[in-house]
C-alpha cells in the first residue's frame, strides 16, 4: 500500500495527490473510491495536481488515486454522428439510463461508442496493397448522409496481409497489416489524445468561402472553408441563435456543436430542437451529420476545458476523411473562465483580469487547429475544418482579454451589437465594427461561381453604409433637409440595404436561408435603384418624396421571400419595374447629373 498514490489536498475541482513520482503530464487518473475521472495538470516531485472532471464534494485526504498510464483521449469509430456527449465523451443518454436520473451521478463509466452494434464494413483495400497512415481500408455507411471511412491509423505503414468485408462491431478485427515492427491488427475503433492535433501532410491557403445562408455574413463578412471566426457579443445579442443558424445552413458536411459552460435552458433548447431539425439540402434530420457536446454551466468547471478539445478532435477525425467540417464553440469565454479558476487554485501568477498568462497561447492553439489540409494517405484527398467561436465579453466590452486574444488568431470578426438587438434587428451584427480578412481571397471565386460583379457590389454596399454613418451626424445636428439630393439618396439606399438585405428572420423558413446567387440579385436590385435614381433626384426642384412612394420599393422589401426556383424571373421583373417607375419621374429634357459611383449591375 505504500506505493498507492493518495489524496493530500482537495480544493474544489483541484485534487493534489502524493506518490505520483512516475506520473506524466495530462495522464488520466481515477480519484477516490468513487473513481472520478481526473487529469494530471502539474507535477512537483512526488506530488501531482489533478483537475477532476466531476464533482469532488465529500472527497478528502487519504483516499486512493488510481493511475491509468493513458492520456485523455477520444474514441473514433462509426457511431459518433447523432450522438450527444458530455465534455469527456460520455453519451448523455447512457449516463441517464445508468444513473436512472436526469442528473449525472459521479463515477459513472460508460463507453463513448456502442461496442455491440454491428456495422456493414465494405473493404476497398485488397490483400497485398501497400498502405500508409491515412489510407482508406474500407467504408461504413454511418448515416444516410455520411459515409464513414475507416483509415489506417497515423504512424502505421506496411502491406495489407488480410482485409475482410462483412458485419462487425467496432472492436472486431477487419484488417491485418504487416509492418517493419511486426503484424498490426486493425479494428474500426481508434483512440486519439485530445490535446494533440491530428497529423496532416500540410495546410493550404483558404480560397473558397463557406456559404452560411446569412446575407450579412456571406456578402459582407464571409468566412473561408478552413477558416477561423469569432462572434463576440453581450447577453441577449443573439450568439447562440446565430451559431444554431450556422450549424443548420452552412455548407459543411459534418457539424460539431460544443455547448461549453452555457446556460442549461439554452443547451436544453439545442438538445431538444436539433434532433427534429431538417437538413435543408437533403430533407433528412440534421442530427444525421451532427455531433453535440453538452457541458452546461452547472456541470463541473474543469470539464469545460476538456469539452473544447474533445469537440475539435472529433471534428479533425472527419476532416481527415476528406469532409468539410464546421465546429461551433459556444462559448470560449466560459472555457477561459474555467482556465482562470483552475489557474487560481494552482496558485499560478495571474495575468490580465486574473486570466492565466497562457490564455493567449491556449486560445491560439485551439483556433490554429482549423484549416484546409492535405489529408494523410496516398489518394490526395483534402478536408477542411472551420472553427467559429462565440465569445461572451462581460458587459459587451470587446477590449477584455478573451476577445482580444481571439481576434489575434481569427480572421473573421462578427461583432454583435446590443443596440441592434434592442431594435429587433437580427442578426444583430454591427456592419461598421465587423470585418473579414478572407474577403479579398474570394473575388475570383465569386466572379466565376456566383456572378460577375459580386465583389464590386459588396464594396459599394460597404461604402454606402459607411457614408450613412457620417451623414447621420449631420442629420442629428441640422436635420434631413440640410442634405443634398444625392446625400438623401445615399441615406435611403443605406436604409434599404439595412432593412431589406441585412435584416433576416432566422425563424422564417423562406427568409432564414438565402443562396449566394439570390443574395447577389437582391443587393443588385437595391444598388440598381440607387444608380438609376442618381441623375433623377438631381433634377432641379425634384420632390424626393415621390421616390419614397414608388410601388417597386414594396416589391424590393418582399424580394427576400422569393423562392429560389423563381429567382431569375422575379428579379428580372423587379429590375424592369425599377427602370419603368424611375423613368416616369424623369423630366423630359432635364439635365441629369451622373452619380459618382456606378454599381456593377451587369
Amino acid at each position: 500500500m505504500s506505493n498507492q498514490p493518495t489524496i493530500i489536498k482537495v480544493a474544489g475541482p483541484l485534487v493534489v495527490a502524493k506518490g505520483m513520482g512516475d506520473a506524466k503530464m495530462y495522464e488520466v487518473v481515477r480519484v477516490s473510491k468513487e473513481r472520478l475521472v481526473g487529469e494530471v495538470i502539474e507535477l512537483h516531485g512526488d506530488e501531482a495536481s489533478i483537475q477532476v472532471y466531476e464533482e469532488t464534494s465529500g472527497i478528502g485526504p487519504g483516499e486512493p488515486v488510481e493511475r491509468t498510464g493513458e492520456t485523455l483521449s477520444v474514441e473514433l469509430a462509426p457511431g459518433l454522428l447523432t450522438s450527444i456527449y458530455d465534455g469527456i465523451q460520455r453519451p448523455l443518454e447512457l449516463i441517464e439510463k445508468q444513473a436512472n436520473s436526469a442528473f449525472i451521478s459521479r463515477g459513472i463509466e460508460v463507453p463513448g461508442i456502442d461496442r455491440t452494434k454491428k456495422w456493414d464494413f465494405n473493404a476497398t483495400a485488397s490483400s497485398g496493397d501497400t498502405v500508409v497512415g491515412g489510407d482508406i481500408l474500407g467504408t461504413v455507411q454511418e448515416t444516410t448522409l455520411i459515409e464513414h471511412k475507416i483509415m489506417v491509423p497515423p504512424g502505421i505503414s506496411g502491406t495489407v496481409k488480410e482485409v475482410k468485408s462483412g458485419s462487425f462491431n467496432i472492436e472486431e478485427i477487419i484488417a491485418v497489416i504487416e509492418t517493419e515492427e511486426g503484424t498490426k491488427e486493425i479494428c474500426m475503433l481508434q483512440r486519439w489524445p485530445i490535446r494533440i492535433p491530428r497529423p496532416t501532410k500540410g495546410k493550404g491557403i483558404p480560397s473558397e468561402p463557406l456559404p452560411t445562408g446569412t446575407r450579412i455574413l456571406d456578402t459582407l463578412f464571409p468566412i473561408a472553408k478552413g477558416g477561423a471566426g469569432a462572434i463576440p457579443g453581450p447577453f441577449g445579442a443573439g450568439k447562440t441563435v446565430t451559431q444554431q443558424s450556422l450549424a443548420k445552413f452552412c455548407a459543411a458536411q459534418v457539424i460539431v456543436y460544443i455547448g461549453c459552460g452555457e446556460r442549461g435552458n439554452e443547451m436544453t433548447e439545442v438538445l431538444s430542437e436539433f434532433p427534429h431539425l431538417e437538413d435543408p439540402n437533403t430533407g433528412e434530420p440534421l442530427m444525421k451529420r451532427t455531433i453535440l457536446i453538452a457541458n452546461t454551466s452547472n456541470m463541473p468547471v474543469a470539464a469545460r476545458e476538456a469539452s473544447v478539445y474533445t469537440g475539435i478532435t472529433l471534428a479533425e477525425y472527419y476532416r481527415d476523411m476528406g469532409y468539410d467540417v464546421a465546429l461551433m464553440a459556444d462559448s470560449t469565454s466560459r472555457w477561459a473562465e474555467a482556465m482562470r479558476e483552475m489557474s487560481g487554485r494552482l496558485e499560478e501568477m495571474p495575468g490580465e483580469e486574473g486570466y492565466p498568462a497562457y490564455l493567449g497561447s491556449r486560445t491560439a492553439g485551439f483556433y490554429e487547429r482549423a484549416g484546409i489540409v492535405d489529408c494523410l494517405g496516398t489518394d490526395g484527398r483534402r478536408g477542411s475544418l472551420t472553427v467559429i467561436g462565440a465569445v461572451s465579453p462581460p458587459g459587451g466590452d470587446f477590449s477584455e482579454p478573451v476577445t482580444q486574444n481571439t481576434l489575434r488568431v481569427t480572421k473573421v470578426f462578427w461583432a454583435l451589437d446590443a443596440k441592434l438587438a434592442y431594435k429587433r434587428h437580427f442578426p444583430a451584427i454591427n456592419w461598421l465594427q465587423s470585418y473579414s480578412l478572407y474577403a479579398e481571397n474570394f473575388t475570383n471565386y465569386y466572379d466565376k461561381e456566383v456572378a460577375e460583379g459580386f465583389a464590386r457590389n459588396r464594396e459599394i454596399a460597404m461604402q454606402i453604409l459607411q457614408d450613412e454613418s457620417k451623414l447621420e451626424e449631420i442629420v442629428r445636428l441640422v436635420g434631413t433637409d440640410a442634405l443634398s439630393p444625392k446625400e438623401q439618396l445615399t441615406m435611403e439606399t443605406a436604409r434599404m440595404i439595412r432593412e431589406d438585405f441585412l435584416f433576416q428572420n432566422a425563424f422564417d423558413n423562406m427568409d432564414a436561408y438565402t443562396s449566394l446567387k439570390k443574395q447577389f440579385r437582391l443587393l443588385k436590385a437595391i444598388l440598381m435603384f440607387m444608380e438609376v435614381a442618381g441623375p433623377i433626384v438631381e433634377q432641379e426642384d425634384f420632390d424626393f418624396g415621390k421616390l419614397q412612394t414608388l410601388p417597386v420599393k414594396e416589391v424590393i422589401v418582399r424580394a427576400s421571400f422569393i423562392p429560389e426556383d423563381e429567382m431569375e424571373e422575379k428579379f428580372d421583373a423587379i429590375e424592369e419595374q425599377i427602370r419603368k417607375e424611375l423613368g416616369a419621374l424623369q423630366v423630359t429634357g432635364a439635365p441629369g447629373k451622373t452619380s459618382h459611383e456606378e454599381p456593377v449591375t451587369a
